[in-house]
């Protein structure tokens, strides 16, 4: 192989090795040799293809970020589920990809502070919203007294707060509430029944 050409082979086995010692240690608590070490490479050949720690956590969490949004697009746009499955499929969404990807709520956070637009941008999340069958939906259930006239962005922010915070506030609910990681996921997966039943009762006229 070439001296300047790069194996995707190895740059995924590297990435997948990352994505596990970030979930495990956080980022803080990573050191690029604990990468290597999973990847089962030496440190020199992780350098070579990722030039930083910070540079390989970038990558991994916008690629996670892509991700998560074409899934919630998914759920939006479809033509074939009406308002309240897609809710529930919504909250579904939300915690089995935050629980996957444990880091990316703060990543957001730290995207959103410093390249807010940019993130915009490139997750889409501007037409994910505005322009989906969801909110025709929500129009329409609006319109027909079904559910009380809300705006999108209060819906949003709703959902924001009730899915996502407690990934951010993880820490803090752990120490409250006594409780382990398996503990605080359990708690998580209870939340898929729980969110869509208190939405359903904050939406009811």
């Amino acid at each position: 192989m070439a001296k300047d050409v790069k194996d995707n082979s190895t740059e995924e086995k590297i990435k997948n090795a990352a994505r596990r010692i970030f979930q495990q240690k956080g980022y803080a608590g990573t050191r690029t040799r604990d990468i290597a070490e999973e990847a089962g490479i030496n440190l020199a050949l992780l350098n070579y293809y990722f030039r930083s720690k910070e540079r390989l956590f970038d990558l991994i969490m916008t690629e996670s970020l892509e991700e998560f949004f074409r899934s919630l697009r998914s759920v939006f746009d479809d033509p074939n589920t009406d308002f309240e499955e897609k809710i529930r499929r919504m909250v579904e969404n939300y915690i089995e990809n935050l629980t996957a990807n444990p880091n990316l709520p703060i990543f957001i956070l730290s995207e959103l502070r410093s390249h807010p637009e940019e993130l915009i941008k490139k997750t889409g999340a501007k037409n994910v919203l505005l322009n989906s069958v969801f909110i025709q939906q929500l129009e329409e259930e609006i319109e027909a007294k079904r559910v009380k006239p809300i705006k999108p962005l209060h819906f949003m922010m709703n959902m924001l707060g009730m899915t996502v915070f407690p990934f951010i506030g993880s820490p803090m609910i752990k120490g409250m509430g006594n409780i382990d990681q398996p503990e605080f996921e359990k708690l998580m997966q209870e939340r898929k029944t729980l969110i869509p039943v208190w939405i359903k009762v904050i939406l009811t006229p």
